[in-house]
């Protein structure tokens, strides 16, 4: 849970500035100012720019993340006349200022002779982040390894037309989380740049299980010696990582599939389906230490890797239909914890910025952006401030934006 008592009249504003706060703002000031100056030098003055302030850096954040309250598809329908304008804010800051600051917004104007990092302009707000999470939450032993729902709006994508489609480009970077699976909070965040320039390139990443064997090391690096369970996928899942994290006191329980998963080092006669018919929560299991591969079936076969549950502990699923089907703990665990993120999905993936930027750091700025305020939404139902105000996920949202663009005083309404 949150490692800081946060007082009854917190706002919006102050769960938000665990992660994003001021100085992390006023740097973005200072870079962005930097940048149009460098810009105009090299390509000519700009008469209409002026350097941005805090007051307008944080009215800008306030209108990009209006944009995943309402979805509308471009943050400038804030100043249109149609369905998606929005006229209480859009007085606090002229269209024509606005996109001035989106020209030169930057975290990082400057590269740096020793800078080889791909992510060099987001970088520092990305490890700044990383040091808000670290400090203002400690999660729960047991956490999951995955990529979040973080795709298109899907009632845009419903009434999208094919061609629309396909003008629209593709992300070139993936981006995994390491997740506390009891709350939901969004411990760790790595991402993943896509290599080559094919137009499958990503695609042809999720097949690499060195890749996601990469993944799954640098979203663990502080987790060694903690006795954490980690809960992963098939692409992650293989008895090699297991082993190697076992040795840092790390534990895990993954799904194993003989298509995605590296499966070295597993006896061949578990992963081959037995040509006797079999009933439902009958399982197999070999051992070899402390892991445990167990083999389970029901309307399928499944094949689950861990060094976390012992095999004989007995669990059940229960189904609305069928009742309770007998299986390894083990396997009930797993299907708890992942059940758990499929329902942050389904409730916060709706929240993520809407505005698509062509470049890169900017895409990955905003979804990191949109995991912050997910996450000070969960340190806020965690904290007494929400027995007093009760605000949904919309609601928080709207209040963080009308905070940022200074129409409302930050202390709560009692």
């Amino acid at each position: 849970g949150p490692t800081r008592k946060m007082p009854l009249t917190a706002s919006a504003m102050d769960f938000f500035q665990l992660f994003v706060p001021d100085n992390v703002l006023k740097n973005m000031v200072v870079q962005t100012n930097m940048y149009a100056k460098k810009y105009q030098e090299r390509f000519g003055s700009d008469d209409a720019w002026i350097d941005v302030t805090l007051a307008e850096m944080k009215a800008f954040l306030g209108y990009m993340i209006s944009t995943s309250i309402h979805h509308c598809e471009s943050v400038l329908s804030i100043w249109s006349s149609g369905f998606y304008s929005n006229k209480s804010i859009a007085l606090i800051m002229t269209q024509s200022r606005f996109e001035k600051i989106l020209k030169y917004f930057h975290i990082v104007a400057f590269r740096s002779s020793q800078t080889t990092h791909s992510l060099y302009k987001i970088q520092p707000f990305l490890d700044s982040l990383q040091n808000g999470f670290d400090s203002a939450f400690r999660p729960s032993q047991a956490q999951v390894l995955h990529e979040p729902l973080i795709d298109e709006d899907p009632v845009f994508i419903a009434t999208c037309t094919e061609r629309e489609l396909r003008k629209r480009k593709k992300r070139k970077f993936s981006l995994w989380v390491r997740q506390c699976s009891s709350t939901g909070f969004i411990c760790q965040i790595y991402v993943h740049l896509r290599e080559g320039s094919g137009a499958d390139g990503l695609d042809a990443l999720k097949n690499k299980p060195q890749l996601h064997s990469m993944v799954a090391k640098s979203l663990c690096q502080n987790a060694s010696g903690k006795n954490y369970i980690i809960f992963t996928g098939p692409s992650i899942t293989s008895l090699n990582l297991f082993e190697e994290f076992e040795k840092q006191e790390i534990y895990c329980c993954g799904l194993l599939s003989t298509r995605k998963s590296d499966c070295t080092g597993l006896p061949p006669s578990m992963l081959n389906n037995s040509a006797t018919p079999q009933s439902r929560g009958q399982y197999r299991i070999r051992m070899k230490g402390n892991m445990s591969l167990i083999c389970w079936y029901n309307k399928g076969h499944f094949r689950f890797l861990t060094n976390a549950y012992s095999p004989v502990q007995q669990g059940v699923i229960i189904k609305r239909k069928s009742g309770e089907i007998p299986c390894p703990l083990a396997v009930e665990a797993f299907a708890a914890h992942l059940s758990y993120i499929c329902k942050y999905d389904d409730k916060y993936s709706k929240y993520f910025i809407s505005h698509k930027p062509n470049k890169t750091w900017q895409q990955v700025f905003w979804f990191a952006i949109s995991i912050a305020i997910n996450n000070a939404y969960i340190l806020y139902k965690m904290s007494e401030a929400y027995h007093v105000t009760r605000y949904s996920r919309a609601q928080f949202g709207e209040r963080l934006v009308k905070e940022l663009l200074g129409l409302e005083d930050t202390s709560p309404t009692h």
